[in-house]
């Protein structure tokens, strides 16, 4: 089953779960007790810490939760914050989640210290609602913006586009018809 978060990000072959990790988990969760599905693959953007360019699609079945605070020591968390469908966790390219868009280029470099390599706001709560219920998944991301500045302008600017080399990817790959 193909998911996407919704609103201005939608597939005409995914379902929409919701925007940011709350509405994300909500709805997975409520779609996972009516139906099982086999698999989850979450299809959407994400802005780069730094390492993949504009448009580089990527591939992942591994996210992280870390906020700008625990970075910064000033905050700390008492549960696991990485959770992966990954049998070799190492190769996997690391998607960090958060309610809040990464602005500052230091702190993308923080988060690129720390292995995190991307940034969408719905993919840990995919996989953490997929463990949860043994449902294998992953995601495939296409990269809109920097963790800058400019991100949500440049997010703005490159969206339609990441959006149309998704689903070229998807039919590259077989996945879609």
């Amino acid at each position: 089953m193909f998911l996407c978060a919704g609103n201005s990000e939608q597939f005409e072959f995914a379902l929409p779960i919701g925007v940011g990790m709350v509405e994300a988990a909500i709805n997975l969760t409520r779609l996972a007790t009516m139906e099982a599905p086999e698999f989850l693959l979450f299809v959407g953007t994400a802005g780069s810490y730094g390492n993949h360019g504009i448009f580089d699609i990527v591939e992942s079945k591994t996210a992280a939760n870390v906020e700008q605070g625990f970075l910064l020591g000033s905050a700390y968390t008492p549960i696991n914050n990485v959770v992966s469908a990954a049998e070799d966790v190492s190769r996997e390219t690391i998607v960090n989640t958060s309610n809040y868009i990464t602005t500052d280029p230091e702190m993308a470099e923080r988060f690129l210290s720390r292995r995190l390599e991307l940034e969408n706001m719905e993919f840990f709560s995919v996989l953490a609602v997929a463990k949860t219920f043994g449902i294998p998944a992953g995601g495939v991301f296409c990269v809109t913006n920097y963790c800058d500045e400019k991100a949500h302008e440049d997010f703005l600017k490159n969206q339609p586009e990441a959006m149309k080399r998704l689903e070229e990817y998807l039919k590259e790959k077989g996945l879609l018809k």
